[in-house]
């Protein structure tokens, strides 16, 4: 049995990611796809529109002097809309090391991502990096 339609667009899109093709990450999501980043920094809250999330994901590479790295670890789905993919975060910014577990929860329509949702492994450590 072949990999779910949805596994394959998360891995597609965390490929565009690392490489910086944010017009490919653009055809993967609807035009009012909302990426929600936890915390109380000033990078955290809700990303609404394919222009807001792509800002915010070339704001993250700025922040960090381009040394933002994510390596995709697993993609796990409901076959009913919804994929959680998890991966290891590192980046350095302002003297600092990030290196965290992460997720992000994915919901589509047809087969285009809606909404993201970010999980980190410690808020407290996300939010001292970022902040």
């Amino acid at each position: 049995m072949g990999e779910h339609p949805h596994a394959a667009l998360v891995r597609r899109g965390y490929a565009a990611f690392t490489e910086g093709d944010m017009d490919a990450l653009r055809e993967l999501m609807t035009g009012d796809c909302t990426h929600h980043l936890p915390g109380s920094h000033p990078l955290s809250g809700d990303y609404k529109g394919q222009d807001a999330v792509i800002d915010m994901y070339g704001r993250l590479f700025e922040e960090t002097g381009g040394t933002l790295r994510v390596e995709l670890r697993d993609v796990l789905v409901d076959g009913r809309g919804h994929a959680v993919a998890v991966h290891v975060l590192q980046a350095d910014r302002d003297g600092r090391h990030l290196s965290e577990k992460g997720a992000l929860v994915f919901r589509f329509v047809g087969d285009k991502i809606t909404d993201i949702d970010e999980c980190v492994e410690d808020l407290d450590t996300a939010n001292d990096f970022w902040s």
